[in-house]
């Protein structure tokens, strides 16, 4: 299938952070798009006020007539969507040409120079700042982004003379089973989506097949020590400090940024400044740049692009930062993402109090979890726990937010989304985190108001 002779694309589940790369992409091209999403956010804002139409409702009367045409219309949809959504229905009972995010994700990148970035964390950060040393380099690219990238303030990045394009290869629903990169990067391989996989054996074995689909001579970048020996590639190993074919070392934390050497099997790149705050985010920037080194992009274009990377959307993100007081927002959603965000804040911040809001994603996760997830949040000072966010998943008996909760050492606070602002009013804040995938993003802005407000009191 040639997707790119279909004149209308409809999107069910447009709001996604990979869905509306690909809308963009096709609206980028001058196709028709349109699409469905359940509620309202800054992302489907933002598409709409790029001319991108969208309906928060699943009627079938407000699909526009054009996109009831189906010879002309492809349809494309998020595993996230439930197969009883009426629209999703209707267009497979009508037999219309539908795909996966993923498979047209396949189709677009199979023809250039892939570098797909999976793990089960750390791959938003590593592609986007990938990206961005590409596009600050002779060799730019194309990039389909799981995150809001700064520098650019999009998730699509686009070049009409670069053969390279980066990817997010998402394990979810093995999604990254569709992409055949020439270079693949695996970031992390934890446990999680278990729900989907069963056991932790089993996503790992998707991750082998994810690097058995590396295309003949191609590289694979990984963390070391993860369980992966693909073959007919070039294997390279990465780390922070632990040595590996690419590793950082005399890492001195500045000013809350960090420089650091880079060891690389051709010698040591000295004096890096990432300008990107967070001991994990370096790596990060480690694989990113190990990426870069491999595919020829120069030292100097490198340095550049540490140094001027702006950070993601809700990754390490901060909203205010200010001698009294700090607010950073974080996208981490696994045990293994808040030890690492925690951790990265009180490196900063070691004489501070850290309070903590915690979102918990999934019903499943949290079941399977909760006593990585107390002994991650026990590294605050002081939590806010709100409830689940259950995102496709319907309630699990005897588990919410108290399962956490029964199992840390220190106290946490149970509090609803309506309640939150009034108690951060009322609480004294050093340091404050908001830590989670849900819909924990809508409160950002809200606690940034109440904050600033308290800087100009």
């Amino acid at each position: 299938m040639n997707i790119e002779n279909f004149k209308n694309i409809y999107f069910v589940g447009i709001g996604g952070i990979g869905m509306s790369a690909i809308a963009r992409y096709f609206k980028a091209i001058g196709k028709n798009v349109f699409g469905y999403d359940r509620t309202q956010t800054l992302l489907t804002g933002e598409l709409e006020k790029e001319g991108i139409d969208i309906i928060f409702s699943d009627d079938l009367d407000q699909i526009p007539e054009i996109y009831l045409n189906k010879e002309e219309t492809l349809v494309v949809y998020t595993p996230a969507i439930p197969s009883s959504h009426k629209q999703l229905s209707f267009f497979k009972i009508e037999e219309f040409a539908l795909m996966k995010r993923a498979q047209v994700l396949g189709l677009l990148s199979d023809p250039l120079n892939g570098i797909g970035i999976a793990g089960t964390h750390g791959k938003t950060t590593v592609s986007s700042l990938t990206a961005h040393i590409f596009k600050n380099s002779t060799h730019e690219c194309n990039a389909f982004l799981g995150g809001i990238a700064r520098n650019y303030n999009t998730n699509l990045l686009l070049s009409k003379k670069s053969k390279w394009v980066v990817i997010e290869a998402d394990e979810f629903d093995r999604s990254f089973l569709q992409l055949h990169p020439q270079v693949a990067v695996v970031t992390s391989m934890d446990a999680d989506h278990l729900d989907i996989y069963g056991k932790k054996e089993e996503l790992e074995k998707t991750f082998q097949n994810y690097v058995g689909q590396i295309k003949k001579d191609g590289h694979l970048v990984y963390k070391k020590g993860l369980p992966l020996n693909p073959k007919e590639i070039n294997l390279h190993s990465y780390s922070l400090e632990e040595e590996a074919d690419f590793y950082a070392k005399n890492l001195k934390l500045e000013k809350g940024l960090y420089q650091f050497d880079l060891v690389h099997p051709k010698g040591c790149i000295k004096g890096l400044k990432l300008s990107y705050p967070g001991r994990i985010n370096v790596e990060n920037a480690v694989a990113a740049s190990a990426v870069a080194l491999i595919c020829g992009i120069s030292e100097n274009e490198l340095r550049l692009a540490l140094n001027n990377f702006l950070g993601v959307r809700r990754r390490f993100d901060y909203r205010i930062k200010s001698d009294n007081l700090v607010f950073i927002d974080d996208y981490a959603h696994h045990p293994k993402e808040l030890w690492e965000s925690i951790s990265s804040v009180r490196a900063i911040y070691p004489d501070k109090k850290i309070t903590g809001i915690f979102q918990p994603h999934l019903f499943t996760r949290t079941r399977d979890f909760a006593d990585d997830f107390a002994k991650s949040l026990d590294l605050l000072d002081e939590l806010i726990l709100l409830d689940i966010y259950p995102a496709r998943e319907l309630p699990i008996k005897g588990v919410d937010s108290n399962l956490i909760l029964s199992k840390m050492k220190k106290k946490g606070l149970l509090c609803t989304k309506n309640e939150l602002i009034k108690r951060i009013e009322q609480s004294e804040i050093e340091v404050l985190l908001t830590l989670g995938a849900g819909d924990i993003d809508k409160l950002v802005e809200p606690i940034e108001q109440v904050l600033n407000q308290r800087i100009k009191c």
